[in-house]
């Protein structure tokens, strides 16, 4: 039997499978075939290799890619069934991939006489803005698109369906005891990702559903607590299992990801703000490292703030052990949303501005050292949603003069997400959309949008990595209007310009010399003053347009001193060790 595994990228609330991320989705799918059916072999395509394939698009998305099968619409025609998983429900900005949604798969699987059946959380519906208009016209078309579209879980339903499809039930969820089996035999079709093994991060689950939700029910906006009504923690030795698998195999960056609070996995319910258990996330973070011993990367996703400030000193702990186990660059996720304590009411958010300032202070007295890779070890993000029911232009203010409180008080934050909501069937907010106020504060928006922009994460941005920072190991991924972009691997990665052309898909040490609004500029070091290019070199902190004009009627240098000594003093000391002749 040959099955088409189509990964059309996720994006949710506590998941990420957009590469270079391998989310858990065609994982587990795979993993659930395998189980029921030894003998089936399962291609695991990528949206873009449809792309490629059918329409010779070489956008960002895919120009600078070999597409995993260049003959996908062979192995369509030859699959008896199609699974097709998608999903966007936290729309974000994408370097290399973009995701797919119903719409566009319908297009090009639609001639196929092959069972298709859609997974994931697409059903839904996918966002790739905020609003409200996007839910009945995805279900609807997914429903004539596709001869079964599952509900529950994908893995669940595709046991069955591949034992008995008689017996397959769209509603079904699985618990952590069957998904050993799929995870573990699932793995090796990281084998098949186009990344792979250098250039993938696989996002390794350990929690489903929201503590915070179990006890106060969650937020307005969010699918997690609709898709997953029970919290249930991942037993740590199911998660360290599946590390070695993939270890085994040759994945060397992880991200422990899938969960609404890294902070919260095995802790005591109590309400709004659930009791961490350090014990239990210390044994977890051991035992991957027992299996994982040269692992390159060990990132999280997110943290509840409120859990942190509320339980300082067991989350200091906690934070301990997350750079003890894990890499520099590491960033929990804080989901403050907005700072306004009557939008913060209305929508049940997770924690307050006051216990998101808290929390941010803590993670940098704990994590703000910079790390060997160039980046601090483990720093907060901040998630904010414009266009919540409740929203003034005061809100908006509040938001803002939260986030510069941040920095006037020399605080570090990785970054700064702004989105707007987006409204899914099922969740609370859905019952209050005539109230969402992205298109009626839309000029404020994009107001407020530019005015954090410009004076906040531009100089946050320049207190995360100085001028002179060497970032390690950066992937040149993309090339695009005379630009290499790249990115180090990890969980919120900085895209780094590099304005030379290097070959692609090679890490390198890039020395920071200017900033963006949300990337930097970076230049490959050691950077040969003999040889460089003057655009090069003019960027080049303390050479400038002028001294490189010097610099070019002097060449060759014949010493590191000789070309030292047309350089200011603190710009000899930045650039020692970054040079070659």
């Amino acid at each position: 039997m040959i099955v088409a595994l189509i990964d059309g990228y996720t994006d949710e609330p506590a998941g990420l499978g957009v590469p270079p991320y391998l989310g858990i989705y065609p994982r587990y799918a795979y993993g659930a075939i395998k189980k029921a059916r030894k003998d089936a072999k399962v291609f695991y395509l990528t949206i873009d290799d449809l792309r490629a394939t059918f329409e010779g698009e070489r956008g960002i998305a895919t120009k600078n890619k070999t597409p995993n099968f260049p003959k996908a619409g062979r192995i369509l025609g030859r699959a008896e069934v199609i699974i097709y998983i998608g999903g966007l429900h936290t729309p974000g900005k994408y370097l290399s991939a973009v995701p797919s949604q119903v719409e566009e798969i319908a297009k090009f699987i639609k001639d196929y006489k092959a069972e298709k059946i859609l997974g994931g959380p697409a059903f839904m519906g996918s966002a790739h803005a905020g609003g409200t208009k996007i839910a009945s016209r995805e279900l609807s078309l997914a429903h004539s698109a596709f001869d079964h579209v599952v509900y529950g879980d994908l893995e669940a339903f595709l046991f069955d369906y591949f034992s008995n499809p008689k017996d397959a039930d769209p509603f079904r969820f699985r618990d952590y005891t069957e998904l050993r089996d799929y995870a573990i035999l699932g793995a090796e079709v990281v084998e098949q990702f186009p990344g792979f093994p250098s250039f993938v991060i696989v996002e390794i689950e350990t929690q489903r559903g929201c503590p915070k939700a179990m006890g106060i029910g969650g937020c307005s906006f969010c699918t997690e607590p609709v898709r997953y009504r029970a919290v249930e923690d991942r037993p740590a030795e199911d998660v360290v299992a599946e590390v070695k698998t993939l270890y085994d195999l040759g994945v060397r960056h992880f991200r422990i990801g899938r969960q609404s609070c890294i902070f919260s996995y095995m802790a005591k319910p109590n309400g709004r703000v659930p009791i961490p258990n350090q014990e239990a996330i210390e044994r977890l973070f051991t035992g991957i490292r027992s299996v994982a011993p040269d692992v390159k990367t060990l990132h999280v996703d997110n943290a509840n703030p409120a859990v942190i400030a509320n339980y300082p000193e067991e989350s200091v702990r906690i934070a301990k052990t997350l750079i003890k186990y894990g890499t520099p660059g590491n960033v929990v996720a804080f989901g403050l949303e907005s700072a306004d304590p009557k939008v913060a009411k209305l929508n049940n958010l997770n924690a307050t501005a006051e216990e998101t300032y808290e929390a941010v202070k803590i993670l940098n007295e704990v994590g703000g050292r910079r790390g060997y890779n160039g980046m601090p070890w483990l720093l907060p993000g901040i998630n904010i949603i414009f266009g919540l029911p409740g929203e003034t232009k005061k809100s908006y203010e509040l938001t803002f003069q939260f986030l510069k409180r941040l920095l006037d008080d020399g605080l570090m934050v990785r970054r700064i997400n702004i989105r707007q909501v987006v409204v899914f069937p099922g969740t609370p907010l859905w019952h209050m959309r005539n109230k969402v106020k992205t298109e009626r504060h839309k000029r404020l928006i994009q107001h407020y949008k530019y005015k954090i922009r410009h004076e906040i994460d531009l100089p946050m941005l320049k207190r995360v990595v100085p001028v002179g920072t060497v970032l390690r190991d950066v992937r040149a991924e993309v090339f695009d209007s005379g630009l290499i972009y790249g990115r180090q691997m990890g969980s919120y990665p900085l895209a780094v310009g590099i304005p030379k052309e290097v070959p692609l898909n090679h890490f390198y040490d890039v020395l920071i010399v200017d900033h963006g609004f949300r990337s930097i500029t970076g230049i490959p070091v050691p950077i040969n003053v003999n040889r460089e290019s003057p655009k090069v070199l003019q960027l080049i902190p303390g050479i400038g347009k002028r001294r490189v004009v010097k610099i070019l009627a002097k060449r060759p240098f014949r010493s590191e001193e000789e070309f030292f000594s047309l350089l200011r003093e603190d710009k000899r000391k930045m650039l020692e060790g970054k040079i070659t002749l």
